[in-house]
């Protein structure tokens, strides 16, 4: 009789590790972008600079 919510209580563990897991990589995905639109615009910046530097 105890097998049952054993079994249960498992099934139950796995799927909230496999939640918190995919919500983890959301997170670094989340992160990725953002990291890389910082960069795109520090890029941007710095490449305006320098023209405004070569244009003078």
């Amino acid at each position: 009789m105890q097998l049952m919510p054993e079994t249960l209580s498992r099934a139950r563990m796995q799927d909230f590790l496999r939640e918190v897991d995919s919500e983890r990589v959301a997170r670094r995905v989340v992160t990725a972008r953002r990291m890389q639109r910082k960069a795109e615009r520090a890029s941007l910046r710095a490449r305006r600079a320098l023209a405004r530097t070569v244009m003078y």
